[in-house]
C-alpha cells in the first residue's frame, strides 16, 4: 500500500466538483477586470454568430435542401458574419461612429472569409466522408454542422487575439488623431 487513498467513484466526484467550483470562482474574479468582460461578451458574441450560422446552414441545407453542404456552408457563415462584426465593434471593443475600411472592415472580413475558408474545407470533407460511406440526409446534415462548429472552434481563439490587438491599436490612434487635434486647436487660441 502506497498509503494514498482509494478514489472511488465517491472521491472522484467530490474532486471534480471542487475543481468545477474553483473554475467558476476564477472566472468570476476575471469577469470582473475590463479585459476578462471583453473575453466574456467576445464569447457571447461568438455564440451569438455560430447559433445564427448553424440555424441558417440547418434550415438552408438541412430543411429546405437549396444547395450543396458547400455553398450552404459559405451562405450560413457569411450571413452569420454580418450581426459578429457589428456586435463585436459595438459591444465588445466599444466602437461607434462609422466604420473604418481599412482599419476595422477589410481586417475583419478577411479574417472571416479565411474561417469562411477553413468551415469550406471542412464542410467538403464532411460531404466526401458521408458520400463514401452512404450516409442519410440527417446524417450528412448532423456532420456538415459538426465539421462548420469544429472550424470555427479552432480559429476562434486566434480570432480574438488578432482582433484585440487590431482595436486596441484603432483606439490608440483615434486617441493620437484627438490629441493632435487638441494641440493644434489650443495653439490658435
Amino acid at each position: 500500500m502506497s498509503g494514498t487513498p482509494h478514489l472511488g467513484p465517491r472521491n472522484r466526484t467530490g474532486s471534480s466538483v471542487v475543481a468545477m467550483v474553483d473554475a467558476v470562482r476564477k472566472l468570476w474574479r476575471l469577469a470582473g477586470t475590463p479585459e476578462g468582460l471583453k473575453v466574456i461578451k467576445y464569447t457571447a458574441v461568438s455564440a451569438i454568430s455560430a447559433m445564427t450560422s448553424l440555424v441558417v446552414l440547418t434550415i438552408v441545407y438541412g430543411v429546405l435542401q437549396l444547395w450543396a453542404p458547400v455553398p450552404s456552408t459559405l451562405f450560413a457563415n457569411v450571413v452569420a458574419g454580418v450581426p459578429s462584426y457589428i456586435l463585436n465593434r459595438r459591444w465588445v471593443w466599444g466602437k461607434s461612429g462609422r466604420s473604418h475600411w481599412w482599419r476595422e472592415l477589410l481586417p475583419f472580413w478577411v479574417m472571416s472569409i479565411t474561417g469562411i475558408g477553413f468551415a469550406l474545407v471542412t464542410a467538403n470533407l464532411a460531404k466526401n466522408f458521408a458520400a463514401t460511406h452512404h450516409l442519410h440526409h440527417l446524417a450528412r446534415t448532423v456532420l456538415v454542422v459538426g465539421a462548420n462548429i469544429a472550424a470555427f472552434g479552432i480559429l476562434w481563439f486566434l480570432k480574438f487575439l488578432i482582433l484585440n490587438r487590431l482595436f486596441a491599436q484603432i483606439a490608440e490612434a483615434e486617441l493620437h488623431d484627438h490629441a493632435g487635434a487638441d494641440e493644434g486647436t489650443a495653439s490658435r487660441s
